[in-house]
């Protein structure tokens, strides 16, 4: 047996709809995105589970409750698994942010590990600070389930960081919708990635939910 760490983004947000950069800005899921969560409980639940690794975000500890109200047991809520800090950029929308911070916005699109938005933070950072929350998760859990719900940006580049993906191309490798499921397995030979994106869970009406 061998640990799997599955990784769901959250459900449905105005900003996720919007597209707008929403990072440590925590809004309250939609009523659809409400569903989507219940949907993953409803999918998952009779899965054994060791843990549930959860970013302190209202958007993501809502997505996992369903889940963890299921099974009777608390999410464990960890500062690394946040989203990407957006700085002066966040409740922006792109174009605002393209004729505010044209030179920055520049410099993240060309290489995102090591330039940040406007006083937020570098794709490195983001790599780092939840790096050492999957260092918890190994040293304590070699078998089983264990899941991880956090968000768009930082699922990709957890990704990219376990696969050996270039850090500053995550978002043009990796697309990771809301409500999705990853699953990575920790082998012999290392992680090697088994799910991507995977929105089975979801009824077709939440599926095909446009902006997500």
């Amino acid at each position: 047996m061998s640990l799997h760490l599955y990784f769901l983004r959250h459900g449905e947000t105005t900003h996720s709809q919007t597209g707008g950069f929403c990072g440590f800005l925590d809004p309250e899921l939609t009523a659809p995105g409400k569903q989507m969560a219940q949907a993953f409980a409803d999918a998952y639940k009779q899965q054994p589970w060791e843990a549930i690794f959860c970013s302190p975000m209202k958007r993501t500890i809502a997505t996992a409750k369903p889940l963890c109200d299921a099974l009777g047991i608390e999410p464990k809520l960890r500062e690394g698994l946040k989203e990407i800090n957006y700085g002066k950029w966040e409740d922006s929308t792109q174009a605002e942010v393209c004729k505010q911070y044209a030179e920055d916005y520049i410099r993240w699109q060309r290489e995102p590990a090591w330039n940040p938005p406007t006083e937020g933070e570098t794709t490195i950072q983001i790599a780092s600070r939840a790096s050492l929350v999957i260092a918890e998760i190994e040293e304590k859990y070699t078998n089983g389930n264990v899941l991880v719900v956090s968000h768009k940006a930082t699922i990709r580049i957890i990704l990219c960081n376990l696969l050996g993906i270039d850090l500053g191309r995550y978002r043009d490798r990796i697309d990771m919708p809301v409500a999705t499921v990853s699953v990575v397995k920790f082998g012999t030979h290392g992680p090697m990635l088994q799910r991507l994106g995977d929105r089975n869970h979801l009824p077709k009406q939440l599926r095909d939910r446009e902006g997500t």
